[in-house]
Formats: structure tokens, C-alpha cells, sequence
């Protein structure tokens, strides 16, 4: 039987805007009613337009914003906002933005970046937590001498290796990755996901992933999603929503978005390497 790492029933987020002298104060709902459920080891892809709720339903799956209705279940245990949610439960669960510049502190150095969960989260020794921060580094493609080197000295696609290493050192078991490649060039695209495609069977990892890009969404997808106005307006394996779309929002969604061809990408890299 299937493992189930996130279940979400019914999940639902309101919004009340500000009133002023000459407007209500009234109730948004950017998400209406979603539910899903994503396997160990496996990816389920959100795509959709900017403002259909995909960021807002990220939010709650990472516990950063509780959910006005609905239950989340993360790894078999109900998610319960009122009584809080325990550090245990929130190490499960971790989430790698879109802009790594911006989620880094310019003023730290990239193994005190590292870190900086475990000293938070653990008793370890400084020199057991310095051991895991030089692993994950190689996990990542990086190498022991950027350990003393700022945010700054990196290229974007090197800052998201070290916001996915920071990620991953509390053995997180689900990775949100809210549009992880969209500020990055077409090759580092393709690093990056394969990287990501070598961490999940490595360390067996469920990743949420949220893009615009449908072909990065067919390369690394198992599943996909389709958000429209805060709803899932289809949803099933990648093989069917990319082959035989139902909803008139997906075919026309698929028929306006530019297409990055990252398989190709992908084996140019791979020719690369190989004559290197």
C-alpha cells in the first residue's frame, strides 16, 4: 500500500481586505476547497496563472498561514493551527522559494546559513553540525571552500543549490518548491532539476512543485494539478493532463504557454560532461 505523505480535505483560505471611508471591508477566498494527496517519493506538480491561489495553498502546506477550513494531514497527523503545530511537525515539511538571493541572510556565510536549522533544531556539537553542512554542500555539486563565503559571491544558480542543501538538513520528508528555476537561465534550469531529481531518489523525498513552465511541470511531475480562481480544475497523473486535458481553462492554458524544451537541454548537458 501506497505511503501518503500529504493529504489535504477540502482546504480552504479567506481573505478580508481593508475597508476606508468609502468601501466595506470584505472576504476573499483564494482558495476554495482543495484536496489532494501526494505519495512518498513522489512529485505533484500546481500550475496555473499568478493570482489563482497556488502560493496561498503552498502557504498552508508548509504551515506558514493556517487554513480557514478544511484539514491538512502531514505524514498520517492532522494539522491542528489552534493548539499549534510542534517543531516536529514543521522539520517535516520545508519549502525552497523562487528568488535564493532573497531568503538568504547577505550577512551570513554559507556554512553558518547551513547551519543554522540545527543549531535551532538539535543539541548537536559545532563540530558534528559543521559535518553535516560540508555533506550537504557536496550533496548539492558544491565544494568545502565555499563553506566561508557570503551569499553574494555566488551565481543564482548556485544560491538555489544552497537554499535547497539549507532545506534539506533537517531530513525534511516533503519539499515545497514554490517556482524554483523561473529566475534562472535555461541550462542551470536543467542542473537544478536534475539535481532535484537525484535528491528525491536519494533520500526518497515528496516534493509539491509550483510552476508556470509547462515543460519543466512534464519533465519532473508525476502528478499535476490545475488552479483556476483558487480551485483545482483538473487534476491527475502527468501522462493525462498533458495528453488529454478536460477543462477548457488547461487546453487553453497549455495552448498559450511557451514551452521550454529541458530535455534537450538536459542531453546537451549530458553530452557535455560526457566529452569533458
Amino acid at each position: 500500500m501506497s505511503e501518503i505523505v500529504l493529504e489535504t480535505r477540502n482546504l480552504v483560505r479567506d481573505y478580508t481586505t481593508a475597508g476606508g471611508m468609502f468601501r466595506q471591508a470584505k472576504t476573499v477566498r483564494a482558495v476554495k476547497g482543495i484536496s489532494l494527496k501526494v505519495e512518498k517519493g513522489k512529485t505533484l506538480a500546481i500550475v496555473g496563472e499568478s493570482g489563482c491561489g497556488k502560493s496561498t495553498l503552498a502557504r498552508m502546506i508548509t504551515m506558514i498561514d493556517p487554513p480557514t477550513a478544511g484539514d491538512l494531514i502531514i505524514d498520517g497527523q492532522k494539522v491542528d493551527t489552534a493548539k499549534g503545530v510542534s517543531p516536529e511537525l514543521r522539520r517535516k515539511v520545508q519549502i525552497v522559494f523562487q528568488n535564493p538571493y532573497g531568503s538568504l541572510n547577505p550577512r551570513q556565510k554559507i556554512g553558518d546559513v547551513l547551519m543554522e536549522p540545527l543549531i535551532i533544531n538539535s543539541d548537536l556539537p559545532a563540530s558534528e553540525r559543521r559535518h553535516r553542512a560540508m555533506e550537504m554542500l557536496k550533496k548539492v555539486g558544491l565544494a568545502p571552500e565555499h563553506f566561508n563565503r557570503y551569499p553574494h559571491m555566488f551565481s543564482g544558480g548556485q544560491r538555489q543549490r544552497i537554499a535547497i542543501a539549507r532545506a534539506l538538513m533537517l531530513n525534511p520528508r516533503l519539499l515545497v518548491l514554490d517556482e524554483p528555476v523561473s529566475a534562472l537561465d535555461l541550462s542551470v534550469q536543467a542542473q537544478v532539476l536534475n539535481l532535484l531529481a537525484d535528491l528525491q531518489d536519494e533520500f526518497g523525498l515528496t516534493y509539491v512543485f509550483i510552476s508556470h513552465d509547462l515543460s519543466v511541470v512534464r519533465y519532473i511531475a508525476d502528478e499535476v494539478m490545475v488552479m483556476y480562481f483558487g480551485e483545482a480544475v483538473e487534476y491527475g497523473t502527468r501522462d493525462d493532463v498533458f495528453s488529454n486535458p478536460q477543462h477548457e481553462y488547461t487546453k487553453t492554458l497549455f495552448a498559450a504557454t511557451p514551452r521550454t524544451d529541458v530535455e534537450s537541454i538536459r542531453a546537451r548537458l549530458a553530452r557535455k560532461t560526457a566529452a569533458a
